[in-house]
């Protein structure tokens, strides 16, 4: 395969990352909590919530076979109202609050990566400057890395929010924001390696080749 045809190939797993990534950090939807449902003829309280805000989301409940269960699913019609995370009664605990703005600040720095990787693709794209591969390739491989990171802090987060008694959720799963930012991990860090190798001198496939090709020296 010709190496324009693999860097093109690697520029559109770049963007289609990117693109989860940055959907990832702007949305809300990474884990939906729900606390259990002691009564029926009357509302709980289920919530999802991202990096910067959550949604709180009042259910009504009719089916006595949910008393002792979570609340939900969040999908089921209810009135819903967004707060900003730090001012919010979810995370009470001191704890969740630093678990969630470390996830926050570790996003940007992915998306800082990416701003400078992109940079760097741009520049690229002027004929010679192929050497730009190099530092695009280590940029989006450090985004990816910085994604992971941001996707186990906040698995952390909601794992302490389970446990602690201090909290009223029982039940939690990972909505489609958590699966963007594993897809944008996956997706930045393999094509950041990617470039790094198209942009390594190309290995002769003789190992003759280079001295044969070599041109004699002049006496």
């Amino acid at each position: 395969m010709q190496k324009e045809t693999k860097t093109k190939i690697l520029f559109f797993v770049i963007m289609v990352g990117s693109v989860c990534m940055l959907t990832a950090v702007v949305t809300d939807h990474w884990a939906v909590l729900s606390p259990r449902v002691e009564n029926v003829n009357t509302t709980c309280e289920a919530a999802h919530f991202g990096l910067w805000r959550l949604c709180k989301k009042h259910i009504y409940i009719e089916d006595e076979e949910l008393i002792g269960k979570g609340c939900g699913p969040i999908s089921l019609p209810g009135g819903k109202h967004f707060t900003p995370g730090e001012d919010s009664e979810i995370f009470e605990v001191k704890t969740q609050r630093e678990y969630n703005i470390s996830a926050a600040a570790i996003a940007i720095f992915s998306l800082v990566f990416m701003i400078l990787g992109t940079l760097c693709v741009l520049g690229s794209l002027r004929k010679g400057k192929d050497y730009l591969y190099k530092p695009a390739g280590m940029f989006f491989a450090f985004a990816g890395l910085c994604a992971i990171i941001s996707v186990e802090v906040m698995r952390q987060s909601v794992k302490r929010m389970i446990e602690s008694e201090e909290t009223i959720w029982i039940e939690y799963y990972y909505s489609w924001s958590f699966a963007c930012a594993c897809t944008g991990f996956v997706l930045l860090l393999l094509s950041g390696i990617g470039l790094l190798l198209v942009s390594m001198p190309q290995m002769p496939r003789n190992p003759w080749e280079t001295c044969m090709d070599a041109e004699p020296e002049q006496i």
